[in-house]
C-alpha cells in the first residue's frame, strides 16, 4: 500500500517539469521554434516552415552523384509567422559521407544576414561534399535556423528534418549504326540514345531540327541536313535507365550532288531528370556521304579459245562512283571440281561494260556437263571499305573436238603438198609438149 501511494506522489511532482520542458524560457536561454519538440510527435507552432530541400541553387536544380565537390544544396523555408525576421542564418545537419566544402570536420553554415516579410519565402544555400562511398539513394538531414523578429531582442531557432536524395547525374550522348551514308539511296541509321550516367530519364523526345537558326552562329555548327529526305523527324523512346540506351530508325534518302561531302544530323533530344525538371540538350551527327557502286554481272558463259574453254562475262556499274582494285573469281559449287581462278580488272567504271574472261582448269581428270559455280567481284570503294559481290550461276563445259583440230591441221598441211606436186607436174608436160 505504501508501495502504490509512494508511486502516484513521484508521478505529480514529476509532471510539472515535463510540461514545462515544452515551452520557452527567455532567461535561460534562445526561443525554441519549429516543426517538433522533445518528441517526434510534438508539433509547435513558430514562424518558420521548411519547403523543400535539393541539391542545386534556386532556380536550378541539379543532378548529384557519389564524388562530387562544392555542390550547393539548397533549402527553401516560409516566414509563416506575423512579423518579419532577420539575421537569418542556418547550420547544416548531414549523415556521414557528406561534409562540408571547407573540408571534414568544418560546420556546415549558410549565412545570408537577409530579412524574410512575413508570409514571405527565403532559402539558405550550403555547399557540400560528397563521399565516393555514397549510394544513391534517400537520406534525411537536419536544418537549424537561427533568426530574430524585428522589434525583439533575442535571437530564435528553428529545428527542421527533411528527406534529400543523391540522384545520380544522367549524361547523354548519341551514336549511329553507320559513319558512312551512300548517295542515290535511302539508308536506313539506326541511332541510339546513350544514358552514360547514374541517373535514370523520362519522357525522352527526339526531334531532327534542320533549321540553322537554331544552332549556334559558330559555321562548324551549321547544317545542311536540308539538303537531304528524311521520312520521319520526331521519335518518342520513353525512359531510360541508367547505362542503357534506347534506339530508334532514320530513313534518310541522299541525293547525287551531296556525294564526297559530310552530313550533319542535330538532333534537340528531351527529357525529364530525376528532379522532374524538362531538360533539352542538342547534340549533332556527322556522317560522311560517298557514292554509290552498284554492279551487275551478265552475259556469263563459255566458250573455247585456242584450245582453252574460258568463263567470260561482263561487269556494269550502275551508281555514280568507280569500284576500286577489282579481281573476279571463279569457284565451283556442289560437286564441281573446277579448279578456283582469279583475274584481275582493275577500276570497274560507270561509263562502260567491263569484260573478264577466266580459264577453266580442273582438279583431277576433267568433267564436261554442267558446273555449278560462284562468280565472285571484289572491290574497294572511295573509302577504302572492301565489298563482295557474289553471282551463282550454271556454266556448261564441252568437251574440246580433237577431230575437227586435226583436220583442219591435215588441211592447211596437204592443200599447198598438193598444188605445188599439181603445178610441177603441169610444167613437165608443158616442156615435154614444147620439144
Amino acid at each position: 500500500m505504501n508501495l502504490k501511494l509512494f508511486t502516484v506522489l513521484f508521478l505529480i511532482g514529476f509532471f510539472p517539469l515535463l510540461v514545462s520542458s515544452s515551452f520557452a524560457d527567455w532567461k535561460d536561454g534562445p526561443i525554441q521554434s519549429g516543426n517538433f519538440g522533445d518528441s517526434a510527435f510534438e508539433r509547435d507552432f513558430g514562424d518558420v516552415k521548411l519547403l523543400d530541400a535539393y541539391f542545386g541553387t534556386l532556380d536550378n536544380k541539379i543532378e548529384v552523384e557519389s564524388g562530387d565537390n562544392n555542390v550547393p544544396f539548397t533549402i527553401e523555408f516560409a516566414n509563416v509567422g506575423t512579423q518579419d525576421i532577420t539575421g537569418i542564418e542556418g547550420q547544416l545537419s548531414l549523415p556521414f559521407g557528406f561534409s562540408a566544402s571547407d573540408g571534414p570536420g568544418a560546420t556546415i553554415d549558410a549565412n545570408t544576414s537577409a530579412n524574410s516579410l512575413a508570409g514571405k519565402n527565403f532559402h539558405l544555400t550550403f555547399y557540400v561534399n560528397i563521399d565516393d562511398n555514397i549510394e544513391i539513394k534517400q537520406y534525411s538531414g537536419t536544418v537549424k535556423v537561427d533568426y530574430s523578429r524585428l522589434r525583439e531582442s533575442g535571437v530564435r531557432s528553428s529545428f527542421s528534418t527533411f528527406d534529400f536524395k543523391v540522384t545520380g547525374d544522367s549524361t547523354i550522348n548519341v551514336r549511329a549504326s553507320e559513319t558512312f551514308l551512300t548517295s542515290l539511296k535511302s539508308n536506313n541509321i539506326v541511332i541510339d540514345i546513350v544514358n552514360d550516367g547514374t541517373a535514370p530519364i523520362s519522357a525522352v523526345d527526339v526531334i531532327i531540327d534542320n533549321a540553322q537558326t537554331s544552332l549556334s552562329s559558330n559555321t562548324a555548327s551549321i547544317t545542311n541536313v536540308e539538303n537531304v529526305l528524311i521520312l520521319e523527324s520526331s521519335w518518342d523512346l520513353g525512359n531510360i535507365k541508367a547505362k542503357s540506351f534506347n534506339s530508334f530508325v532514320a530513313d534518310v534518302y541522299v541525293p547525287e550532288s551531296l556525294k564526297g561531302e559530310t552530313l550533319r544530323i542535330p538532333l534537340s533530344i528531351s527529357y525529364f531528370n530525376t528532379h522532374g525538371d524538362k531538360e533539352t540538350i542538342s547534340k549533332i551527327l556527322d556522317f560522311y556521304i560517298r557514292g554509290l557502286i552498284d554492279l551487275t554481272i551478265f552475259n556469263v558463259k563459255v566458250i573455247e579459245l585456242s584450245g582453252t574453254q574460258m568463263v567470260i562475262g561482263e561487269i556494269i556499274n550502275e551508281g555514280n562512283e568507280d569500284g576500286l582494285f577489282g579481281f573476279v573469281t571463279l569457284e565451283a559449287n556442289g560437286n564441281s571440281n573446277i579448279k578456283s581462278n582469279t583475274q584481275f580488272i582493275d577500276e570497274i567504271e560507270t561509263d562502260a561494260p567491263v569484260p573478264f574472261n577466266i580459264p577453266i582448269e580442273f582438279e583431277g581428270e576433267p568433267q564436261y556437263g554442267e558446273h555449278d559455280v560462284t562468280i565472285t567481284v571484289r572491290y574497294k570503294d572511295s573509302v577504302r571499305d572492301e565489298i563482295f559481290l557474289p553471282y551463282e550461276t550454271t556454266i556448261i563445259v564441252n568437251e574440246i573436238s580433237v577431230e575437227e583440230e586435226t583436220e583442219f591441221n591435215l588441211g592447211y598441211v596437204a592443200i599447198p603438198i598438193i598444188v605445188v606436186i599439181a603445178i610441177a607436174v603441169f610444167m613437165i608436160r608443158r616442156r615435154k609438149n614444147q620439144k
